[in-house]
């Protein structure tokens, strides 16, 4: 299994309504130090739409400036369609919706 295939394999077991962080997919894909990994590998997701890589988010809950798929807003649309709420400063309350794999 490649890098990118574990990366995905993580990201697919992020439920609805929650997020994960790009730190915290590394660690689960076997490596800590993979979170700009993680980035690259979601950046070129190959089955978007199935593989939700709008619900890895960075270690302080914002979202992705330049989302791959769609542009700036459509991260954070879709994840408000998903129930996750965003603060005052645009971050996620990792406390509230973070994943707790």
């Amino acid at each position: 299994m490649t890098t990118f295939e574990k990366i995905y394999e993580v990201v697919l077991k992020i439920p609805r309504g929650r997020v994960a962080t790009y730190g915290q997919v590394a660690r689960m894909a076997g490596n800590p130090r993979w979170a700009r990994v993680v980035g690259y590998a979601l950046h070129v997701n190959p089955a978007f739409g199935l593989i939700p890589c709008h619900r890895v988010v960075n270690r302080e809950g914002y979202v992705a400036p330049g989302f791959a798929f769609g542009g700036e807003g459509v991260q954070r649309a879709m994840l408000e369609d998903e129930g996750i709420e965003f603060q005052a400063d645009g971050s996620i309350n990792l406390d509230k919706f973070g994943w707790k794999a």
